[in-house]
């Protein structure tokens, strides 16, 4: 009974001379990629949990290392697999992907431009999980998964933006969290005209020097920008080392200077234009005119 079994799952339905095909191949197929998945996550849990601590590798690197790991294991998995259902040697295998690949240039050429795109994320690393980057559009948030075909962005909302990888390697975005963490924010503001800009920029320095955020070196400056309509346009420039919170800091920054704009009696610009505005006589009204 149990050989006949055997004879029906072993009896290839599809007998060609370069390859054969059966139930059995098939079930085989696919308890090998399964094993190839469950080796390719227990590999990586041990060299992440036993190896990769006592190298002292940064979290980033670990990843891409795992990455590799978990795409090489699956690859030789799925090769393996091939090369047991299609009872074909891996040089016909190999002729196979061959021509699948060009099917795939064709036919998939996004999705194989994202993949391609993923390899580059992660051997040259310009983005690393954790990282806060500022996307092309405004989207800030922080990276929480690179995949071989996207990329996960979680932002302050709590919502998560996914990213073609073709994407971030083609256009341009600013990753806060790379290289150093010193940064300079130009803040820009605008007093009414005729301001004394001596008293301006001391109240500027005193409310960029109350937030704790703020570093002391480099101290902050105050720039002058240039003249505008009824304003005097000034920039007050502050370094900062969390430039992932650089928005928070920068409304911190605000409301400081509101504060001092208040204690010394400054202006902004557009509170003076308002004022001037309201003090100008209606010019719809209706002029008296004398009699001749």
């Amino acid at each position: 009974m149990i050989n006949r079994v055997l004879k029906y799952l072993n009896y290839p339905f599809v007998n060609q001379k370069e390859f054969q095909i059966s139930i059995l191949s098939l079930l085989l197929l696919i308890l090998i990629i399964l094993i190839a998945t469950l080796v390719s996550r227990y590999l990586r849990r041990f060299l992440k949990s036993r190896i990769l601590p006592r190298f002292h590798i940064e979290s980033g690197l670990q990843f891409t290392l795992l990455r590799l790991v978990h795409y090489l294991v699956i690859a030789l998995g799925v090769l393996y697999a091939m090369k047991i259902g299609f009872s074909v040697d891996l040089t016909s295998i190999a002729v196979i992907v061959g021509f699948l690949s060009v099917g795939i240039g064709f036919g998939l050429q996004y999705v194989a431009a994202d993949i391609a795109s993923g390899f580059i994320l992660l051997f040259e690393r310009p983005v690393r999980i954790g990282d806060w980057v500022e996307l092309d559009g405004g989207t800030e948030g922080r990276v929480q998964n690179i995949s071989l075909r996207s990329t996960v962005v979680v932002t302050n909302e709590n919502m998560s933006v996914i990213l073609p990888n073709s994407k971030l390697v083609q256009n341009k975005f600013v990753n806060y969290s790379y290289g150093s963490q010193h940064v300079r924010l130009n803040i820009p503001v605008s007093v009414a005209d005729g301001s004394d800009l001596d008293k301006v920029s001391e109240a500027l320095l005193e409310a960029a020097r109350s937030v704790e955020q703020v570093l002391t070196e480099p101290e902050p400056r105050v720039h002058f920008s240039g003249f505008g309509d009824s304003s005097f346009d000034l920039q007050i420039r502050v370094w900062i080392n969390e430039p992932r919170d650089h928005s928070t800091i920068r409304s911190r920054v605000n409301f400081a200077v509101e504060r001092a704009f208040r204690k010394y009696g400054i202006r902004t610009a557009m509170l003076a234009r308002e004022i001037h505005l309201a003090n100008r006589p209606d010019e719809s009204s209706p002029r008296s005119v004398d009699a001749p």
